[in-house]
């Protein structure tokens, strides 16, 4: 059984309720840009990856790099109005994080987030330093790519079986398959459970809370193999 010591976690949709913000943008974005419009279910598919990346996924035929810049800009500021006041912490999360501090896990954030969007969340939340390490699409490779992950591991001083990735998007889960780490899926986000379950994630959670319950009873497992060992 693994003995985890490092969580990594996406940031929106997992962490923070930010979904609709992020579709909200997509959409004045595309307004002027003068795009057609698309539904939410397809908004919510790319959410996850890099912002670029996103772009592309989402309009194909936008091939100009000057017009992607325009999409970007316009979709950085709609989404950086409406973060005047950040989104808030899902339930649970505050006190599990603080939590899985105390009993002495390693934490990190893997993002699509560009690394001045991200600084700016964290700074709103005051969690500067609160994690150990954070990596955004825009300084490595966007997700599915391991990349990320490789970065944090290296830096934690953690064995990909020693970790474990919590996310929201098929991205998330098929990156830590990437880089052969734990991957957990939480339904209340991007995209709910019946389509991450498709992605055989090791453990499916429709709370956050239940991520610490979880590893609580993985701990207690543990103990009582290692002491069932010891006696015979």
């Amino acid at each position: 059984m693994p003995d985890y010591q490092l969580l990594v976690f996406d940031w929106d949709g997992t962490l923070v309720d930010s979904v609709a913000r992020i579709v909200e943008s997509m959409r004045a974005a595309a307004d002027a840009c003068s795009l057609p419009q698309l539904d939410e279910v397809a908004i919510r598919g790319i959410i996850g990856l890099g912002l670029p990346e996103a772009i592309r996924a989402l309009y194909p035929a936008l091939e100009s790099e000057a017009d992607i810049a325009v999409f970007r800009q316009v979709y950085s500021d709609h989404y950086l109005c409406l973060e005047s006041t950040p989104s808030p912490l899902f339930d649970g999360v505050l006190e599990s994080l603080l939590a899985f501090r105390a009993q002495g896990y390693r934490l990190a954030v893997a993002t699509g987030k560009s690394r001045r969007g991200l600084d700016r969340v964290l700074a709103g939340h005051g969690w500067l330093d609160f994690f150990d390490i954070t990596r955004c699409a825009d300084e490595t490779a966007s997700k599915p790519d391991p990349r990320m992950l490789r970065e944090i591991l290296a830096h934690c001083g953690v064995a990909p079986a020693q970790a474990l990735m919590v996310g929201d998007s098929p991205f998330d889960l098929l990156m830590a398959h990437n880089a052969g780490m734990t991957a957990v899926a939480v339904g209340y986000g991007a995209q709910p459970l019946t389509v991450l379950q498709e992605y055989r994630p090791h453990l499916a959670i429709e709370r956050f809370a239940g991520l610490g319950q979880w590893l609580g009873q993985e701990c207690n497992r543990e103990r009582r193999e290692v002491g069932e060992h010891a006696v015979g």
